[in-house]
């Protein structure tokens, strides 16, 4: 295996201005991912997501730093690195491609930058394979998130 990328493509019922609004702002991405969130989605923001509760010594908590912001097509970020600034190769990119998509939106899902950190393999294969098990987890509850907000009949 490689341990390159994480590839994943959804169909959610809802406009892509609806999930844009999931995937970016902090009081959505509560309600699917972290337990605590605090970014602004323009590109070049720094911010942080807590895994955990906040108060806790136990808590896990990612510095993040926004790349794109093109609403409603595109959110990336770069996330998992130990300094500042983010670059290429000290951290990993999350990126939410958007397309409208019968009556929806198709989220394409992608992270990349694993091999680029230089981690040692056994590091890798750890992180990847965490990452995947978090994503497998984590985006049915973005489709629930979005799903949520749709007003219906």
């Amino acid at each position: 295996m490689e341990y390159g990328s994480i590839e994943r493509e959804l169909h959610i019922d809802a406009t892509p201005e609806i999930v844009y609004q999931v995937i970016s702002s902090p009081e959505h991405l509560r309600e699917w991912w972290p337990d605590e969130a605090e970014l602004e989605p323009v590109p070049g923001a720094t911010g942080s997501v807590t895994f955990g509760d906040p108060a806790s010594p136990d808590a896990k908590v990612e510095e993040l730093t926004v790349v794109d912001a093109d609403p409603p097509r595109r959110f990336s970020f770069r996330w998992v690195y130990d300094q500042a600034p983010a670059t290429e190769t000290n951290s990993l990119l999350v990126t939410f491609d958007l397309t409208p998509s019968e009556g929806g939106t198709r989220l394409r899902f992608t992270e990349t930058g694993f091999r680029e950190i230089g981690w040692e393999a056994a590091v890798l294969e750890e992180a990847y394979l965490d990452h995947v098990r978090g994503w497998d987890h984590f985006l049915p509850r973005l489709v629930t998130r979005a799903d949520r907000l749709v007003t219906r009949p």
